[in-house]
């Protein structure tokens, strides 16, 4: 049993890329028992492979019928599923939820794709980026000049594994509670249309506009953006409260009259450079000797190697180092059933007869599935 809330929920993840198995290491880290099924053959696996970790893997020939019995047997005893192939891919292996509701009408089979399972795009390629074109997120990041993918944040990991993450776990919930299981249909574009929803608010009220960093949340203001210090390094200012905005002011020396129209977005461009100029006398490390901890809304911008050994993440061990490998650790945190990194990422096939065995097959059965290849 693993360790965290979701201990001895069992989910099937298909193999996949990107959100996938980032949804498999959300459940797996607060315990779920994740087994993954991985096409068999060649292959390889790394400790830096960070978000196929905590999960067995069973590797099966999807093109062997004993493997795809194998599947819906395990489906059997399955709390949901996690597949992230084009729509019709599970259909045509004869893997598709209308085959593996009638072995378990519990089931609560997760569907992640960029576009949905259905609607104009269902069926074309596509990555992050592209999901998140389509929503408006997009266009409203980036530069003045153009829009910069914010890394797959948006789209692969919140518009899509968060979403789905959620969606499978709201499922199994109504499942225990109803006996009936369901299909989630979790688009990457609906999801990052999702978490959208505020920033349409402030459009509907008036308050946003369709101008990269002309707004207030965008790097617009000037007491919302990043700042380069002397020493090339970069600190982030948030000081949107007047109270925030005063400190700000106050910790900065700055006593220019012109940065007491604070609100004034024709005002906003001058007192950016105005403000960038100050930030730039002094050092990252200097400004957050005067600025670390205060209610100004401030954090130095971290890189990846720096971010592990900030005091802030060393104190709430927000890190972890698996295998010499630095990763995030489990979140959010719970404090009666704490999650853990159930182990390192498994090497395909490693757990075939001791997973199978423990989702009820049997040692003969084991056996002959070898003999037929199917695993």
């Amino acid at each position: 049993m693993g360790q965290g809330p979701l201990s001895g929920v069992k989910i099937i993840e298909f193999a996949g890329i990107g959100p996938g198995p980032f949804c498999g290491m959300l459940l797996s880290d607060l315990g779920a028992d994740v087994v993954r099924i991985d096409r068999k053959g060649p292959g390889r696996s790394s400790p830096a492979d960070v978000t196929s970790r905590g999960r067995r893997s069973v590797a099966l020939d999807l093109k062997n019928p004993a493997s795809i019995e194998t599947c819906l047997k395990l489906m059997e005893s399955a709390d949901g599923v996690i597949e992230g192939f084009r729509p019709g891919v599970m259909e045509r292996l004869g893997l598709g939820p209308d085959v593996a509701l009638k072995r378990n009408p519990k089931l609560v089979f997760g569907r992640m794709t960029g576009w949905g399972q259905f609607g104009p795009y269902a069926q074309a390629a596509g990555h992050d980026m592209n999901y998140i074109a389509i929503t408006g997120a997009l266009h409203a990041i980036g530069t003045t000049e153009k829009p910069i993918p914010p890394l797959n944040l948006v789209g692969d990991f919140g518009g899509g594994a968060l979403y789905l993450a959620f969606g499978l776990l709201a499922g199994v919930i109504h499942a225990r509670a109803t006996g009936q299981g369901q299909v989630i249909d979790c688009a990457m574009s609906d999801g990052a249309a999702s978490l959208m929803a505020m920033f349409y608010g402030f459009k509907g009220a008036g308050a946003w506009k369709d101008e990269r960093r002309s707004n207030l949340l965008d790097g617009g203001a000037h007491f919302y953006d990043t700042y380069q210090c002397a020493d090339g390094k970069w600190i982030s200012i948030g000081s949107i409260e007047p109270q925030f905005y005063a400190l700000l002011l106050e910790k900065t020396g700055i006593t220019d009259s012109e940065f007491k129209n604070q609100m004034d977005r024709d005002a906003w461009p001058s007192l950016k450079a105005k403000l960038a100029e100050v930030l730039a006398t002094r050092t990252q490390a200097e400004w957050c000797a005067i600025m670390d901890a205060t209610d100004i809304c401030f954090a130095p911008v971290l890189t990846l190697d720096e971010a592990p050994r900030h005091a802030h993440n060393v104190a709430r061990e927000t890190f972890v180092t698996l295998e010499g490998v630095v990763q995030p650790a489990p979140a959010p945190r719970f404090s009666a059933t704490p999650g853990a990194v159930q182990g390192p990422p498994p090497k395909i096939g490693a757990h075939n007869a001791e997973a199978l065995g423990e989702w009820g097959f049997s040692e003969a059965e084991i056996a002959g599935l070898a003999a037929a290849g199917a695993i």
